[in-house]
């Protein structure tokens, strides 16, 4: 499976740009998907939802279904937290997965970088970046920098790096 990433400091806009950038890709006709890390506990579940009792029973995965979607909850019970090449096991082969977070793993990405947020570039520091999306000019970058406004630039960006032509 392709893997592209976005990733940036927190407020930076990886999720805006995400929501812009997946319709997109949609309407040149690729099949994505996302897989984002949480860096906090959540839930998608809620008390009084069978799902939910089921889980506080102590299953270690519950599966929900129905005729428009299924979610797969899984509890780690003490084990330890699932790897992103472990994650991508479980998705359905599809033409790219963007993936939002796992800075460390190594896989190519996005830099969504917004001067206001007032960090340091992460390409300094990964090599992993292949290029950086900014609402900024940044000079003296020996990989592209785009513009964080420019969708279709980063599309086309994206199906660049991996050969991929719209259908």
């Amino acid at each position: 499976m392709r893997i592209f990433g976005l990733a940036g400091w927190s407020g930076s806009g990886k999720t805006s740009l995400l929501v812009r950038l997946l319709p997109e890709l949609n309407r040149r006709g690729l099949r994505v998907s996302t897989l984002k890390h949480a860096h906090h506990g959540f839930d998608v579940d809620q008390p009084g939802k069978d799902s939910w009792e089921h889980r506080n029973a102590g299953a270690v995965e519950v599966m929900v279904s129905s005729t428009r979607r299924w979610a797969l909850m899984h509890e780690h019970r003490g084990a330890p937290e699932a790897s992103l090449d472990e994650l991508l096991t479980h998705m359905t082969p599809v033409d790219l997965v963007i993936v939002e977070g796992y800075k460390a793993h190594p896989h190519p990405k996005l830099e969504v970088h917004r001067a206001s947020v007032g960090k340091t570039l992460l390409c300094h520091d990964d090599p992993d970046v292949v290029a950086v999306a900014a609402d900024t000019p940044l000079a003296g970058l020996t990989i592209p920098v785009l513009r964080l406004d420019d969708t279709a630039g980063i599309a086309d960006f994206v199906l660049a790096h991996f050969r991929l032509a719209a259908a």
